[in-house]
């Protein structure tokens, strides 16, 4: 590569304040990510979140759930929708049914009821694998921005921007606020995990 052709984000900080905010609100969205994707992971309870990934084929238009009906948690085990337009009550119940949930929905003609099963051992197991799994990557995604935040730093001290006090500090604020998200992250994890394996 050609001097002048930076082409990593490291060319645009210039200070370590802009190295360190950027980093911080990159891993605030690793930790709503987080969030996001353990939503869609059962646990023993009705949840209403397991649904927000399924689409019903709404006049052509894949729609969410909660934009064809009401979701309701009658009871701890039992989740109800009442469609907008009863009319689209059977493909609800499909989209439900050909979800990788594995729930078994009925309807009355007015009301799409999915009973929510309790998890048996073996599926509490495997929850708790992908939960692990998914943490793991988002933790590797918090080591790789420290890694470019890292960098950034480098190139501060390489511009002549900022002295090599300051690049030790930098480095040290960078570890800690990745320390940090780490600890939030497996915080989150955890208290996921003890839903997955509460028996109700």
């Amino acid at each position: 590569m050609k001097p002048g052709q930076q082409t990593t984000a490291a060319g645009q900080f210039q200070s370590v304040k802009d190295v360190e905010n950027h980093a911080k609100a990159k891993m605030e969205k690793v930790l709503g990510g987080l969030q996001h994707d353990m939503s869609v992971i059962r646990t023993g309870r009705a949840s209403l979140s397991l649904f927000e990934n399924i689409r019903v084929d709404y006049y052509g238009t894949p729609s969410p759930l909660s934009h064809v009906g009401t979701l309701h948690i009658p009871e701890p085990s039992l989740v109800t929708i009442t469609p907008y337009d009863s009319t689209q009550i059977n493909l609800i119940e499909k989209a439900i049914r050909g979800s990788d949930l594995g729930l078994n929905p009925s309807n009355d003609g007015k009301v799409v009821r999915i009973p929510i099963p309790a998890l048996t051992e073996e599926r509490r197991k495997d929850m708790v694998k992908k939960l692990h799994h998914m943490a793991e990557d988002h933790r590797v995604s918090l080591r790789n921005m420290r890694r470019d935040a890292n960098e950034a730093v480098k190139k501060l001290v390489k511009d002549k921007l900022i002295s090599e006090d300051d690049e030790r500090r930098a480095l040290d604020e960078v570890q800690k606020m990745t320390d940090a998200y780490i600890q939030k992250l497996d915080v989150a994890v955890k208290v996921k995990e003890k839903e997955v394996l509460e028996i109700k």
